[in-house]
């Protein structure tokens, strides 16, 4: 059994037919309704499948909803697709002369509530044709509509992985766009690996689906098969369709959402207990999905599911400040055709009062908590209302009433909402966890109803880990003022509401005094600057926050910095609430709601030059800036309010290996108390976030494994050097002794630690010393050579970009010399000029470094049998043999290092023989491969003379271009029509000769693959 990716597409298609009672059609077989393979639907299954669906329906109607559906027009790709999933969840509005008058009626295109109303198909090489022709592997079509898109690699296949997938589907989208207008996910996969995503994602946000019940203790144990059976049962699929996709609209982007595995099983179990609460006590329970795993648009898919399950219900949104009021509405604003209403923001008590009296069903009302405080009557008494509220974990939220020792009474703000709303049900959304001594938030709100914790999160790659850096010391503070600094940590409450800001600035008035001197602002400021110039500005976008105590110590902290580098004017900002009483040059760097608006845009945008913000409260909660890794805290923060502040660095983004807090107040200690309440893995796992412990040593460890790796040549001696020629000569060295062919398995190894050690190394590089900086660097730029010249990516080693591998070239030679002139043997514009260049050639045979000279040649040679197995089947098989003996015979050490490149240059020169004979000839590449094939015989040109085989190489390539079919391949009255037009040619010239028996074959393989390759192009 030949596992490759043929194998695989079939593996799939019997999983869905045999458990999943898929029909399985194969694409060359369909009936098409022309020639020109242009169809989006399956034309003999769309008509009938909606006339079942909607039973009751006249022909006309269905008839104008396709002719609505193939006939979106207008707009980019995404904004078709949008329109078609409209379609999808609400149906198609029409209409029609019924033959008496103009009627309306809405058609739909699938039958959610009964799902074997539905026809599924899975149909396999499906050809389409747009700009050019492209043929899926796998193609789910429900009612005859191409909704779900499968590009798979195969699973045997080292060279290609799921990443390749990714771009094969973005190449999809650009060629022929027209098949993913309808569209709902793609899945791309390799068998290992197998992840789903949107037209609109980004690589890293195709995702695995992990589970098929909302278990999430097999998590680890996830496979291919688990995306099956996850999604694509025939009602999860359907449910999935209808309310786990939708689009996030930005003004400067359409993103198209499907919702994740975590958010589709605890959305639906909210559902189930919301369903319970309405008609019980009222406690629907906590939702509580760790900050950066979507808790937004989780409560989207909740207020969007709940209507389909209670009776029209009001469902009113909560938060407790301003922003977050603002941040969580602007998301349900985008979200509003998904939720099929516009969500409205209370502007008082009193416009809260008439929003929720005006109507007896139906809405969305945010409200802040504040305006529950300015009166004691109650709102509204209906029980179709369902409370969402945001951030439920503060104290805010209690029952009880306390008198302080004035005699004023206070109430908590949960007795006040439930006095306003008494029948209601309250469902708590939280991305940290209830305090275990928290009764308030249990009593209000019932036990959790789902738990995302951070490990499960971090393992998914929904998020990403967040290390600790303490810098305190930088600051110069004296053991007085440090022990002030811990006693006002133990003093203050969490801040969480208005109400409360008043005492914690008296509890921690005292620090003033330390935080607010000059010399400890300049202090700072200095140590920020270094710190980023040094470890963080190249890291990702260079994006970073400077958290301060307070906002005229913010001023003071961006007048400083800019002090102390004049430059970085269109770098910094400031973004805080501001007041009429701030001076009047606040106003100037701060604005207003505009600026903040401004501020926000650049900031998310990767390519603009603003890289640092400096925030007091604002962009702590529910902002989101995936490149953003690093942010430096100077500002007393503990519990939630401290978890959600740093999870502003948590966001996944390509190449991130987590986020970085800088620490200058002392917030270890409330790190450590704030995690007492996490899940008991994700104590275990993120107890100690300091990269002093964690990173840092795990840096020193795989260096020390890369250095034992490496044992036995003394590369120490040689990189340590101001001479930019010796440090070239000590990388091609160390390159050459790593591929010596019996020091395999330690290189293999030696890539993978290598890769370890950067990674650790991008965390924790300011604790690194300048000569472990230097030295790891030399050894990634050897891992690159290596992995760069025997062509692999890296894989499962993380293989860089050739922008990547001169990056780190140039990192090891920032700290001797500069990096003009580095060794560039591999560019990978250079490679077909350099093997056809006898110079190049001659250079290569003269280098010092046999093993690199052997790669080198090896990897070319590799490159230019891969272009013949395109191209020239006997080329392909010629070359491709004298390759693997001559290897073979070099791995057994039956050939020495200069013997092996004395062959591979000779294969190289016949290489270029046979270009040079295809001129003399005046054919062409393709002419030459029919050329190859007519002639591999030996007997053949004891019949014929040259001009003849010329002529019948000519003709035999003009008669493929004009026989050659789409499909062709995979119907074989198209095969056997071609084969019958080359024998009729050959036929002509009496080919084959008599007694030459094998000729007919080779010529037919040779056809066949011009047409394969033709037909993929």
């Amino acid at each position: 059994m030949i596992i490759d990716e043929d194998w695989y597409e079939h593996t799939i298609i019997d999983h869905l037919v045999d458990s999943m009672g898929y029909e399985h059609l194969f694409g060359p077989d369909v009936r098409r309704s022309s020639e020109n393979y242009q169809d989006v639907f399956i034309p003999d299954v769309l008509p009938e499948a909606l006339s079942n669906v909607n039973q009751g329906l006249p022909a006309k109607a269905i008839d104008e909803a396709i002719l609505k559906i193939k006939n979106i027009e207008g707009g980019s790709l995404e904004q078709r697709n949008e329109i078609f999933n409209d379609y999808l969840q609400s149906g198609v509005e029409v209409r029609y002369f019924d033959g008496k008058e103009e009627r309306n009626e809405i058609v739909r295109l699938l039958d959610f509530n009964h799902p074997e109303n539905n026809v599924f198909q899975v149909v396999n090489q499906w050809t389409f044709v747009e700009y050019s022709e492209k043929r899926p592997d796998i193609i789910i079509f429900i009612n005859g509509m191409p909704l779900v898109i499968f590009e798979l690699k195969s699973p045997s296949r080292v060279e290609t992985d799921a990443s390749d997938a990714y771009l094969q589907l973005r190449q999809y989208m650009k060629q022929i766009p027209s098949l993913f207008v309808p569209n709902v996910f793609c899945v791309m996969s390799d068998m290992t690996e197998t992840r789903v995503g949107t037209i609109t994602a980004d690589e890293d946000r195709y995702v695995a689906w992990k589970s098929v019940d909302g278990d999430y203790s097999e998590t680890k144990n996830a496979s291919w098969k688990t995306m099956l059976d996850g999604m694509l049962p025939k009602a999860r699929l359907l449910d999935i369709i209808q309310n786990f996709v939708c689009f996030n609209d930005t003004s400067e982007k359409i993103v198209k959402i499907l919702g994740a595995y975590h958010q589709h099983f605890a959305v639906k179990k909210a559902v189930v207990r919301a369903q319970d609460a309405v008609a019980g006590d009222g406690k629907i329970g906590v939702f509580w999905h760790t900050q950066g795993s979507g808790k937004s648009l989780s409560m989207v898919f909740f207020a969007h599911l709940i209507q389909k399950y209670l009776e029209s219900p009001t469902i009113v949104v909560i938060t407790d400040r301003n922003d977050l009021d603002d941040q969580l509405f602007g998301q349900f604003t985008r979200c509003a055709k998904f939720l099929r209403q516009q969500a409205v923001q209370a502007e008082s008590r009193q416009n809260l009062k008439e929003l929720l009296e005006g109507r007896e069903a139906n809405g969305i009302i945010f409200t802040t908590m504040q305006k529950f405080s300015d009166g004691d009557e109650p709102l509204c008494d209906r029980n179709n209302v369902i409370v969402m509220v945001d951030e439920a974990h503060r104290g805010q939220y209690g029952l009880t009433e306390t008198i302080d020792e004035n005699g004023k009474v206070s109430i908590g703000a949960a007795r006040m909402v439930r006095r306003a709303l008494p029948n209601a049900s309250y469902i708590g959304f939280t991305g940290t966890p209830i305090s275990t001594d928290d009764r308030n938030t249990r009593e209000i709100f019932g036990d959790y109803i789902d738990v995302y914790d951070m490990t499960q999160s971090v393992e998914d790659e929904s998020t990403k880990p967040v290390y600790y850096e303490s810098r305190v010391v930088a600051l110069h503070l004296d053991e007085g003022a440090l022990g002030r600094i811990d006693a006002a940590y133990r003093e203050f409450a969490d801040q969480a509401d208005e109400a409360s800001i008043e005492k914690s600035k008296h509890d921690l008035g005292g620090l003033d005094a330390i935080f607010d001197t000059p010399e400890t602002i300049d202090a700072l400021c200095r140590d920020i600057v270094d710190h980023y110039e040094n470890n963080r500005a190249d890291v990702l976008a260079g994006k970073a926050l400077i958290v301060a105590y307070s906002r005229p110590i913010a001023m003071k902290i961006y007048y400083k910095i800019l002090e102390l580098r004049p430059e970085w004017k269109e770098k910094i900002g400031v973004v805080m609430t501001m007041s009429n009483q701030d001076p009047e040059e606040w106003f100037d760097v701060c604005g207003g709601s505009t600026h903040k608006k401004e501020m926000e845009r650049k900031f998310k945008d990767d390519d603009d030059p603003l890289k640092i913000a400096i925030v007091v409260d604002m962009w702590l909660t529910g902002f989101d800036v995936p490149s953003l890794s690093t942010m430096y805290v100077f500002k007393p923060m503990k519990g939630h309010n401290l978890m959600q502040a740093i999870a502003r660095v948590n966001r996944v983004c390509k190449g991130k290996e987590g986020g970085l807090v800088v620490d200058y107040i002392g917030i270890a200690g409330a790190l450590k108390q704030a995690m007492k309440d996490y899940t008991n893995r994700d104590q275990h796992n993120y107890s100690n976030m300091d990269i002093a412990a964690t990173a840092y040593p795990k840096f020193v460890e795989k260096l020390d494994v890369c250095r034992d790796l490496m044992y036995g040549f003394d590369y120490r001696k040689l990189i340590f050097t101001n001479s930019r020629e010796a440090l070239a000569d000590a990388i091609a060295e160390g390159t050459d002794w790593l591929l010596e062919p019996k020091r395999h398995e330690d290189t293999e190894n030696f890539l993978k630690q290598c890769q370890l050690m950067n990674q650790a190394l991008s965390l924790c590089k300011s604790l690194v010393s300048e000569e472990d900086q230097h030295e790891a660097a030399y050894l990634s730029v050897l891992r690159v050579q290596v992995l760069r010249l025997t062509g692999r990516k890296g894989n499962g080693g993380g293989g860089m970009t050739y922008a990547e591998f001169n990056k780190r070239v140039s990192d090891i030679l920032e700290q001797t010399v500069h990096a003009d002139g580095v060794i560039n043997l591999f560019d990978k514009n250079s490679v077909e000029i350099s093997l056809f260049d006898e110079a190049f050639l001659q250079e290569i045979a003269g280098m010092k470094e046999k093993n690199i000279a052997v790669e080198s040649l090896k990897r070319l040679i590799k490159e230019k049998v891969r272009a013949y197995q395109r191209t020239s089947v006997v080329k392909a098989q010629k070359f491709s043999e004298m390759l693997q003996n001559t290897l073979n015979s070099y791995l057994n050490g039956m050939l020495t290092n200069a013997q092996v490149i004395e062959e591979l240059l000779q294969m190289a020169r016949d290489i270029m023989k046979d270009r040079d004979d295809a001129q003399k000839l005046g054919l062409n590449d393709e002419e030459m491969a029919f050329y190859d094939a007519i002639t591999k015989p030996q007997a053949v040109k004891d019949f014929y003379n040259n001009d003849q085989l010329v002529a019948i190489a000519r003709e035999l390539t003009e008669t493929m271009q004009r026989s050659a079919t789409i499909d062709w391949q995979k119907k074989e009255s198209a095969r056997a029509g071609m084969r019958r037009a080359i024998k009729r040619l050959l036929r002509k010239y009496k080919y084959p000769p008599e007694g030459v028996d094998d000729a007919m074959d080779t010529v037919m393989k040779q056809c066949e693959l011009w047409a394969d390759t033709k037909i993929e192009e």
